[in-house]
């Protein structure tokens, strides 16, 4: 049995999938970094997803979505990736402000609205930083991180990970004042930086970012 729905059941089901989705072990801790919560509130919530059937809760702390879990999650990632493209596409929103605008309208539109301002707009594979929408096929092919992309190995920027949607803003800023979006050509330096940076050139201009950055930012090799 589940029990109702509710902005916070939303919130923890959507965080979990997109965790799962970068191929990391979801775990209390990482819950309460990634919702900016502590680690009781998040505790308490998961017993509670638990006890009303859309989580499972492994003995390693791991947690896990129910079949209805990850339905209803795979919805809501649904949505948000939509209304994430049509903000960028349709009205011009920069990739950072997408992602809160996105966040603050999706409860208040219909599966309707959606699902016709998807037709609208054709259906696109995946949200404006690549990440696919349930349901379709990605446009590219095998990625590699851009902190793994050899020096002097063309590369173009494919996929921006969820992990930076929701806990550095401050990159997709970045990438936006730089003009930087998904078919970008990026290169690595062959200059000597720190171990934690990276010296690239994108879109024809010099730039460092961390390699911190470097990983949650995915590129296709052609």
């Amino acid at each position: 049995m589940t029990g109702p729905h509710s902005a916070t059941v939303d919130k923890y089901l959507e965080a979990i999938y997109c965790i799962a989705g970068e191929g990391e072990v979801v775990r209390p801790s990482r819950l309460a970094y990634w919702l900016g919560v502590s680690a009781p509130t998040v505790s308490d919530a998961l017993q509670r997803l638990k006890r009303d059937g859309w989580v499972v809760l492994g003995a390693d702390r791991s947690v896990a979505l129910t079949e209805i879990g990850a339905r209803n999650a795979t919805a809501l990632a649904r949505r948000h990736r939509i209304l994430e493209r049509w903000l960028t596409d349709v009205l011009n929103f920069d990739w950072a402000a997408a992602d809160i605008e996105a966040e603050r309208v999706a409860s208040s539109i219909s599966d309707a609205v959606v699902d016709q301002i998807d037709l609208s707009m054709g259906s696109p594979s995946t949200c404006p930083h690549g990440n696919v929408i349930p349901g379709r096929v990605a446009p590219y092919g095998e990625l590699v991180a851009l902190a793994d992309l050899e020096p002097g190995t063309p590369g173009f920027i494919r996929r921006i990970s969820e992990v930076a949607e929701h806990e550095a803003p401050a990159l997709l800023l970045m990438l936006a004042e730089h003009s930087i979006k998904e078919g970008t050509e990026v290169n690595v330096s062959d200059a000597s930086l720190a171990l934690d940076e990276v010296a690239i050139t994108i879109a024809g201009a010099p730039l460092t970012l961390s390699m911190e950055a470097a990983r949650l930012i995915w590129v296709e090799v052609p």
